[in-house]
């Protein structure tokens, strides 16, 4: 990991939230996904650290070396107002950014729609914004084979299969989901952020809380609901893997018909993790993007 990315904590939201920082300047948020740690965003730190941005990636609620969160909450509104609260509490203005992959793209862009005021411009990847997924899940069947893990995780032997072999589950997700990509590195470092058993819960709250029986507040359910409804007001781009074994190009391209106005890239030889898979190409388009007038 380059030498200039330091580790640090705040507290957000009766959390302590730890994160990996990089630079100075206008706030550059990253938010990892599942089954990930804010290690992936390694490339990007530093490079955005370079274009003059104070580059933060917090481990999401939940995630270790971040607490367990005291009110019990995994939905994506609460990740978003994690989110806008990480961005007060940093000091950030309106000319900062946020960057999502995986649960952290819809996180982030529920921040963005919900105080926009915060947010100068948006990026996604792996998972599109608006109503493309949801969409997907009814009338794409093999998007929804895919998607078979978020069923299973509703299920008690979630708690038993996956945290079994040293959590190979996870190492079959990597595999899956990237195909192509080989480090053993990275897919320990999301090992680590859910390797007791209270963490774990977490990591799978996620998805019990959107598709299950997990906990709910309405408070963010609002937020939740926007993010799935239509894309962010900023200017906002996507990016996706063309080999994601996770969610298929078809439902980024059914995005991209929908939002005319989203900038798109497929970028190519990579799959789900493809800011570790091709770091030069996706560090050039969010550098680019996130410094354009």
């Amino acid at each position: 990991m380059d030498s200039r990315i330091s580790a640090s904590g705040i507290t957000v939201n009766g959390m302590t939230m730890s994160f990996l920082e990089c630079g100075s300047g206008p706030l550059a948020l990253c938010l990892h996904g599942f089954p990930d740690s804010a290690h992936t965003w390694r490339h990007l730190l530093p490079t955005l650290a370079d274009a003059g941005f104070r580059a933060v990636a917090p481990f999401t609620r939940g995630y270790a070396p971040t607490t367990i969160p005291p009110d019990g909450l995994y939905q994506t509104g609460a990740l978003s107002h994690d989110a806008n609260v990480l961005h007060e509490v940093l000091g950030a203005d309106e000319n900062a950014v946020i960057i999502g992959h995986d649960w952290g793209a819809p996180s982030a862009y529920g921040a963005a729609i919900d105080q926009p005021q915060r947010w100068n411009r948006v990026v996604g990847m792996a998972v599109p914004p608006g109503a493309a997924m949801g969409m997907a899940f009814m009338s794409n069947l093999d998007q929804l084979k895919r998607s078979w893990y978020m069923f299973f995780f509703q299920h008690p032997l979630a708690d038993i299969v996956v945290p079994s072999n040293d959590l190979a589950f996870i190492d079959m997700i990597w595999r899956d989901w990237s195909p192509s990509y080989q480090n053993k590195t990275d897919v320990q470092h999301a090992k680590d952020c859910m390797s007791s058993p209270e963490h774990l819960e977490a990591a799978l709250g996620y998805y019990r809380a959107t598709l299950g029986a997990g906990k709910r507040d309405a408070r963010y359910d609002a937020i939740q609901a926007s993010a799935s409804a239509t894309p962010p007001p900023q200017p906002t781009m996507y990016l996706h893997g063309e080999e994601d074994g996770c969610i298929g190009t078809e439902v980024a391209r059914m995005a991209h018909e929908m939002y005319p106005a989203l900038k798109m890239h497929i970028v190519k030889d990579a799959g789900h993790f493809l800011q570790l898979e091709q770091p030069e190409v996706v560090n050039r388009l969010i550098v680019d993007w996130v410094t354009a007038h």
